[in-house]
């Protein structure tokens, strides 16, 4: 199997997952099912992908350039996505569960999701915003 198929495995999934928090948040089968069992799978995929390749791969983490030529390798690159779609995936259960338990409109919520998965950090912090003034 090549980095590419592996690619177009995951994503499908992680899209998968997101439609169902989006639309059926307050299903707790969603929740374990996208908070919990897919970041596992994707947990495994990184780990197995890292453990096969990243010992003796040129480039390191000590600069950007050195990032950027350990990324040159599609396996490693696959792991940061991988890395990427399981991490926000966390964050996006962990928004979906605090605004059931802060009360947070889910039309409120649902611009946090979908700006969560597709640019990660700048969703949790709308979803930062709206949960503290959804509070107030």
């Amino acid at each position: 199997m090549t980095a590419n198929q592996v690619f177009s495995i995951v994503n499908p999934i992680a899209l998968v997952s997101w439609l169902l928090l989006i639309v059926l948040p307050g299903r707790r089968w969603v929740i374990e099912a996208a908070g919990l069992a897919v970041p596992v799978l994707f947990a495994i995929v990184y780990t197995a992908i890292v453990a096969a390749n990243f010992f003796g791969s040129p480039g390191g983490f000590s600069s950007l350039p050195d990032v950027a030529l350990l990324f040159g390798n599609p396996w490693l690159l696959l792991a940061g996505w991988t890395h990427y779609l399981a991490f926000d995936l966390l964050v996006g259960t962990w928004e979906a569960r605090d605004a059931q338990e802060r009360g947070v409109s889910h039309l409120l919520l649902v611009p946090c999701l979908v700006l969560t998965f597709l640019f990660g950090p700048a969703g949790w912090l709308l979803y930062r915003g709206v949960s503290a003034r959804a509070r107030s």
